[in-house]
């Protein structure tokens, strides 16, 4: 279309990229900044390995080949697959004080070396992180991760949508009373300690009001709701099992809970469990302990962090009473807060706005890399502050597919013309630069993990090496190799480092190319 005359304004690309790598900085936020401990260190070193080898490699192939900061600046967003440098380099470009026309044709020189690298920058990625990593490892993917699953679950099993467990934790049985002189306090335990509540009682075909004193009668039909195996082991000294009670079925509902009251943060589960009061315990279910999005095991040990979300089971006014003394109820919504999110992307906008000369050198974020920073904080904030900042998967979904794409289709629509030209005089050159910029960066972090980080499961280092490089093509066949989700926990960790370390290659690029 730009080789017919079409012209579209610069602010139109400008929002459209703020909407997309706030997006991705938001989604990233959570485990960015929960990755950033002792604990992963490995993975962060293994992301900041692959970025610094990345930028000294376009960096040197661009001193070595007469590049101009356009053009070594689209080898990186194209050699290693990261869209977002188009932006952040675009930004940089124009801060440094060129006339309009130059600016123009050198942000056209990184759409052009974009396009002719991007290619190989994905399937090459696959070549590398799944079949030269399983040769140099001499291991197998599939094997590997069926033996590192148990260890890094720990017991937590994750289904996915559409499957459920044949042996659900929670269930309800209709029993009939056969023994006489039962009372409701006897087969709860104190306050629901036993992991059964008597949730419905029915008497001579009338519902009746529980209470804890009271006295169940013969042929009396009681709803017991509770953990299985002691729901299984309280029936046989209650009754027998009636097979159709729909009369006394009870509509139940899974709520999260955010953790917000300051006696149950930094504790352990067990300790918390332990002081919890009879009014908030009765006929509540703790079914997961969620951080980050992520489920942690509940274990007796587990020390609750702020953040943390809790998924409760239970009736409707069970739920609520226990959700006064925990934190508020995080309901799903589609509704997408606009203020908050508006705010932030504001922000990023403005911190896009700073300029720090390093000398004559002037570095800066630019509108892309500010938007990212925000996103990441507010981001961060929202697993925080469950209340505030909804975001829908989709709406974000929409906010980074249509912001790139419209992004990328206005970049070629500036700089089409112009395009054409460059890639008949140099296609064939900036290809097989472009699959230098691909392949040196990964076979350093390849080293670098196996000899200095000492991985040793080829399924994790496949899923931080993949994230390292925010190859998602890449990271999809490792998934597939794998046949299940263990790969995902480092992708996790140095994907969101990566979206940070990669995207700020722009202007770094632009500042010493």
């Amino acid at each position: 279309m730009s080789q017919v005359g079409v012209h579209i304004d610069s602010g139109i690309k400008a929002v459209l990229f703020g909407l997309f790598i706030y997006a991705v900085g938001f989604e990233s936020g959570p485990q960015f900044f929960r990755s950033l401990g002792r604990q992963s260190l490995r993975e962060i070193s293994m992301a900041a390995v692959l970025a610094l080898s990345g930028l000294l490699t376009v960096l040197v192939i661009a001193r070595v080949f007469h590049l101009d900061k356009g053009l070594a600046a689209g080898l990186a967003a194209g050699g290693l697959t990261q869209s977002a440098i188009i932006g952040t380099a675009g930004s940089a470009i124009e801060k440094l004080g060129l006339s309009p026309e130059a600016t123009q044709a050198m942000q056209a020189n990184v759409a052009i070396g974009y396009a002719v690298t991007y290619i190989f920058g994905s399937f090459g990625a696959i070549l590398v992180c799944v079949n030269l990593l399983q040769w140099f490892m001499r291991r197998d993917i599939r094997e590997d991760a069926l033996q590192a699953e148990q260890e890094q679950l720990q017991g937590v099993r994750l289904y996915a949508q559409g499957e459920s467990s044949a042996l659900p934790d929670i269930v309800g049985r209709v029993l009939r009373v056969t023994r006489p002189g039962l009372t409701v306090q006897a087969i709860e335990g104190d306050a629901g300690a036993s992991g059964v509540t008597v949730e419905r009682v029915r008497r001579g075909g009338a519902e009746i009001g529980v209470t804890a004193s009271m006295t169940l009668e013969v042929d009396d039909l009681v709803l017991l709701v509770g953990r299985r195996g002691p729901v299984v082991a309280q029936a046989g000294q209650i009754g027998v099992e009636e097979r159709h009670a729909e009369d006394l079925d009870l509509v139940m509902v899974q709520r999260d809970v955010s953790i917000a009251n300051p006696q149950y943060l930094n504790r352990p589960v067990g300790e918390i469990v332990t002081h919890l009061s009879a009014d908030v315990r009765h006929g509540v279910f703790a079914l997961a302990l969620l951080r980050a999005g992520s489920p942690v095991p509940m274990k007796a040990d587990t020390v609750v962090l702020p953040g943390d979300m809790v998924t409760l089971f239970g009736a409707s006014a069970d739920i609520q009473r226990a959700a006064q003394s925990v934190g508020p109820v995080i309901l799903p919504s589609d509704k997408t807060d606009f203020v908050y999110h508006g705010l932030g992307i504001s922000v990023g906008l403005l911190i896009g706005l700073l300029v720090v000369r390093a000398g004559p050198v002037p570095i800066t974020l630019g509108s892309g890399g500010g938007a990212l920073l925000s996103g990441l904080i507010f981001g961060w904030w929202r697993s925080r502050r469950h209340t505030a900042g909804n975001l829908p998967t989709a709406a974000s979904t929409l906010m980074r597919d249509l912001g790139l794409a419209g992004f990328v289709a206005m970049v070629g629509l500036q700089s089409g013309q112009q395009a054409v030209h460059t890639i008949l005089d140099q296609g064939v050159k900036l290809f097989l630069l472009g699959v230098l910029v691909t392949v040196i960066p990964l076979l350093i972090a390849m080293l670098f993990g196996r000899y200095v980080l000492r991985y040793r499961n080829v399924a994790v280092f496949a899923g931080a090496l993949t994230g390292a490089r925010s190859a998602n093509p890449a990271f999809g066949e490792v998934l597939d190799k794998a046949g299940n989700n263990v790969p995902t926990v480092p992708f996790a960790i140095t994907y969101a480092l990566a979206n940070v370390f990669l995207t700020l290659l722009g202007p770094l690029i632009i500042a010493f190319a």
